[in-house]
């Protein structure tokens, strides 16, 4: 919480502004408490800080120059093939607008909240067409309305279910749901497709948003994403793919037979790539294998350093990264290695086995079905009582380090692993349904174990990184 005043019998032409931060991550009570406390702004006691802002207009949290002699991450423009920074593409996570209904744990109940939306919306259209004054219905209990879908409605256009567009995703970290992706019920698809066009292509994209809590907000997925997978999300491919119109292929393009459909491009940028062999030299065997796929995985290992991230802290709260070549070639292999762990750990986190040193309490009595994770008691989190037969115990402080977006990777699956009900649609959202129909009832209990392990391989591969300093 922030207070600033301009001091008393100044005229405007002198105006000051000062300020006093309290700190960060305060519940509401002890934001009063100090409020409380100080009385009034008046109070001498209170250290306040005049502000000056900088070129940019911060205020407070003022950006380091430094960070503008660093390489972007993104281009000006999406599909420069010739962009000076280390993607030639990047993408916003996908927005709905009716994530209730076109996001479900169980892939049968997702297609039947879309099959009943879908009549009712061409029931509407076929209203429209014999009474062109017909007002839309708004109860969000029959159909979700934006903008778009508005649109078609009054265009008299019909839609149609297709299982086709039922496809896996990530909806929040390390927390898959099914997705209807058709487009007339995505209002902001972005150009996803062109990353995933269709369930048989494999590829991954780094994830990305500013974090108000410690500046970025970073994860990895092999799937669709959703706007706010962590954050305002945005994806940067190792590759992405255009319709195979029998367009000539670059020099790092490549199209496989199970992708005849679509041509394969890079997504790390052929500057990037050459800087990197300039810079590094191509005299050692180590040195002239460096790929596009090294880069892309240096990149997820350089954005996990915690002087880049401490150092940087406001220009990333406020702006895609920028990052530097380090100077060291030893350096960059010890990122793009550890970048290629850490993808391996965070994409793959379901087959991660279980932390060796956790106790499972009731873990035959056969009840595996959740309806909230919680903690025994505020401050607690050795211990997660899973359900009301199953504890899990001797959970190891530091796996709760691993954050993303301003929560641990823990807590996310506490958080997201529990049975809702959309208030508007009244569609109920259950993560049990995942575990029955993939066949698995220990499916979320092995998951939550699988998290404790990688939170905590992912601390240690953080720690083993080279320690960068900045000017």
């Amino acid at each position: 919480m922030e207070r600033a005043i301009k001091r008393k019998n100044e005229p405007m032409s002198k105006a000051k502004i000062f300020y006093h931060d309290i700190g960060d991550y305060l519940n509401r009570e002890d934001k009063l408490d100090i409020v409380k406390k100080f009385g009034s702004i008046g109070n001498p006691e209170i250290p306040w800080k005049e502000l000056t802002p900088n070129e940019h207009g911060d205020w407070i949290a003022i950006r380091n120059e430094s960070f503008d002699t660093f390489i972007p991450m993104q281009p000006e423009k999406k599909f420069d093939l010739k962009s000076e920074t280390f993607f030639n593409n990047y993408a916003v996570g996908i927005n709905t607008a009716r994530d209730a209904w076109a996001y479900n744990f169980s892939l049968k109940k997702l297609s039947q909240n879309m099959v009943r939306m879908i009549d009712n919306y061409n029931s509407e259209v076929n209203k429209l067409e014999k009474d062109s004054s017909h007002t839309l219905i708004s109860d969000s209990k029959i159909i979700s309305w934006s903008v778009n879908l508005k649109q078609d409605a009054k265009k008299m256009r019909h839609h149609s279910f297709n299982s086709i567009f039922n496809r896996e995703s990530v909806y929040r970290p390390f927390c898959k749901q099914f997705l209807y992706f058709d487009r007339p019920f995505i209002e902001r698809p972005g150009i996803n497709s062109a990353f995933y066009p269709n369930e048989n292509i494999e590829n991954i994209t780094i994830c990305i948003s500013p974090s108000p809590n410690d500046g970025i907000s970073l994860l990895i997925s092999k799937d669709l994403t959703n706007l706010h997978f962590n954050g305002d999300t945005q994806c940067f491919p190792l590759y992405f793919y255009e319709k195979n119109n029998q367009a000539q292929q670059g020099l790092f393009d490549n199209a496989t037979s199970s992708e005849s459909e679509y041509i394969r491009r890079e997504g790390v940028s052929d500057f990037i790539l050459e800087r990197a062999i300039k810079q590094y030299g191509v005299s050692t065997n180590s040195t002239a294998a460096i790929t596009k796929e090294d880069i892309f995985y240096y990149v997820y290992g350089f954005l996990h350093s915690p002087e880049y991230r401490t150092m940087f802290t406001n220009d990333l709260k406020k702006m895609l990264p920028r990052l530097p070549l380090v100077d060291d070639v030893k350096d960059f292999w010890a990122f793009s290695n550890a970048g290629r762990k850490l993808a391996e750990l965070h994409l793959n986190y379901e087959t991660v086995p279980p932390f060796e040193d956790v106790i499972v309490t009731g873990n035959d009595s056969g009840l595996y079905t959740v309806e909230k994770m919680r903690f025994p008691k505020k401050g607690q989190k050795d211990t997660i009582i899973y359900n009301s037969k199953i504890s899990i115990s001797n959970i190891p402080e530091e796996a709760y380090e691993y954050v993303v977006n301003g929560k641990s990777a823990i807590e996310w699956i506490m958080e997201r692993y529990a049975v809702t009900k959309h208030k508007d649609s009244g569609i109920t959202n259950n993560p049990n349904d995942w575990a029955e129909e993939v066949g698995n009832p220990r499916y979320i209990l092995n998951l939550v174990l699988s998290i404790i392990n990688v939170s905590v391989q992912t601390v240690g591969i953080v720690k083993s990184l080279p320690k960068v300093e900045f000017d």
